[in-house]
């Protein structure tokens, strides 16, 4: 199955299984190519978020005009902060940032409940890995990219490249099938030799 898509420079399509790593400053706007990426040629889609609650997720996909109905959050903030929550049919709660365990279970109930076309946004590792240690958050994200290649899913994972040192961004640049690195300027370079 191939998906479209909707970011600048990069091919067309993808076929299921293609995981993309998102590269981005630490102030970089990446909402726009998020965003895109959701709502295109897609039938449900689930935002693993590890920077904002669910409240500002559905902020966000309601300001860029993305179907809400096809959505399920996954908010590891909000009890870390204090808020009691108890998941619905669309929003799920894990503990924190670095219940990977947690993580990996959602996004494979996920995959494993909806059909169609599915795609997954993880924001971000950066977080993750502020939470938990660098390796455990890439053993969990290549856990995360054989669902995908399972369950002929595609998947945008952001990572700030200013706040890891280069080698740990070249270890997980290193799992993806495909690489968007937006700079400072807005401007989108692409690479999806490998997809």
């Amino acid at each position: 199955m191939d998906y479209r898509l909707a970011i600048e420079n990069a091919p067309e399509t993808v076929p299921g299984g293609t995981g993309i790593l998102l590269l981005h400053p630490s102030t970089g706007e990446t909402d726009r190519i998020d965003t895109d990426f959701l709502k295109t040629d897609t039938d449900h889609f689930l935002v693993i978020s590890t920077r904002t609650t669910a409240r500002e997720v559905k902020q966000k996909l309601s300001h860029y005009d993305v179907d809400e109905s096809k959505a399920e959050i996954l908010d590891t903030l909000s009890i870390e902060r204090g808020y009691s929550r108890r998941s619905t049919e669309n929003v799920h709660y894990v503990s924190s940032p670095d219940d990977l365990e947690g993580i990996l279970d959602v996004t494979r109930n996920f995959l494993e409940d909806t059909d169609g076309k599915r795609r997954i946004s993880l924001d971000s590792i950066t977080e993750m890995a502020y939470y938990a240690d660098e390796s455990r958050v890439r053993d969990v994200v290549r856990q995360i990219l054989g669902l995908l290649r399972e369950h002929d899913a595609v998947g945008l994972f952001h990572l700030s490249k200013g706040v890891h040192d280069e080698e740990h961004v070249e270890k997980f640049m290193g799992l993806f099938d495909a690489i968007v690195d937006l700079d400072r300027d807005g401007d989108v370079n692409t690479d999806f030799e490998s997809v």
